[in-house]
């Protein structure tokens, strides 16, 4: 059979995969360019890997040009880690070039392989083997994938919507860790094809998390917080209101800018200070609200004073009001407007104390 029908033949459904990709990342107008640009270079990685798996095992079957199927044996042991990086570069907010350093390290090891068969080689009948380090490659891999799902879970807000899809990407990773010792080598196969579908599966679920979330500050937003409190009403113990002191005069005198930064900054305070099970929303332009599931009193306090603390070394203000109830004593309406008024209440005493006009703030 031709070559290039068998690939495709074998491979269409990683093609199908990584077209609906790339088509998908040419139409989103949700994600920044340069997260776009570096899907685009996964996705031709990913089909250049799968043409060197596929040209690999056609040289096992002709079993010519061994040094050729060394060649690329030692490409598709550096890929796995590569492409891990590569997402991590990708996903992981801050993620820096050095996340690539053991990559390079790891592949200087699999090139010296194709002489010393140090990591694997080839036998007689031209069957693989494992070198000294033939789990090295595996033992990188599990970490890059550890460290991964570790970050996006801590940058995650910690619901379902977010958790949900860094599981599926965590279950993919595991599987290659798996799979190639329970399948052998015939894993390599569908490698390319399970890394894609983790890959898409998480760019769906991340556009859709985008419908909760808050643009600006990246908290969830005003229809995230109904439909939480509206699910979740017979287990929320508590409801934080706080506002932003003074958004208007630095909007008028700095610039939107100057007041968006402000409000990222104290988004930034808000989070720091929340734990398990308790959810920071922006419900308005300077307007937010803590809502705190399973929470005890002396927890809510804690929190509400590590909100201040935080909010205390930056230089901005905000006044804070909170509600409290127990086994279901008020319900989240009834907190909502309890907090609420004990917000304002802060809220008047701080412009009556800084002597200002408050409609003018």
């Amino acid at each position: 059979m031709n070559p290039v029908l068998e690939y495709f033949i074998q491979n269409w459904a990683l093609v199908l995969i990584l077209l609906a990709f790339a088509i998908m990342l040419w139409v989103t107008i949700f994600l920044d360019r340069k997260t776009v640009r570096r899907m685009y270079i996964l996705i031709v990685f990913l089909f250049l890997l799968s043409i060197c798996v596929y040209t690999e095992f056609r040289l096992a079957e002709t079993k010519h040009y061994p040094e050729l199927r060394l060649a690329m044996m030692a490409i598709r042991y550096s890929a796995t880690p590569v492409i891990v990086a590569f997402i991590i570069f990708t996903l992981v907010k801050r993620a820096r070039w050095y996340v690539f350093l053991p990559v390079v390290a790891l592949t200087v090891l699999n090139v010296i392989s194709i002489w010393t068969g140090i990591v694997f080689g080839l036998d007689a009948n031209g069957e693989l083997v494992r070198g000294a380090l033939g789990y090295f490659p595996y033992i990188a891999v599990g970490i890059y994938s550890f460290f991964l799902v570790f970050i996006l879970i801590r940058q995650s807000n910690k619901q379902a919507v977010e958790i949900v899809p860094i599981a599926f990407l965590a279950f993919t990773f595991a599987s290659g860790l798996v799979f190639p010792f329970v399948m052998g080598k015939e894993y390599s196969k569908i490698f390319c094809s399970t890394i894609a579908v983790g890959l898409f599966v998480y760019y769906v679920f991340s556009i859709l998390q985008l419908t909760t979330k808050d643009a600006l500050t990246g908290l969830l937003n005003r229809q995230a917080y109904y439909s939480f409190v509206r699910k979740n009403s017979k287990d929320i113990t508590a409801i934080v209101s706080i506002d932003m002191n003074g958004l208007k005069t630095i909007n008028d005198n700095q610039g939107h800018l100057a007041g968006d930064e402000a409000l990222t900054t104290l988004a930034l305070c808000f989070t720091k200070a929340t734990k398990n099970k308790q959810y920071v929303y922006r419900i308005g332009g300077d307007e937010f609200v803590i809502v705190c599931k399973k929470t005890s009193k002396a927890d809510l306090k804690l929190m509400i004073k590590s909100i201040k603390e935080n909010v205390a070394e930056t230089e901005y203000s905000c006044s804070i009001g909170y509600s409290f109830a127990f086994n279901g004593e008020k319900t989240p309406e009834e907190m909502a407007k309890e907090s609420d008024a004990m917000m304002y209440a802060h809220k008047a005493k701080f412009y009556s104390e800084s002597s200002n006009n408050r409609r003018l703030q």
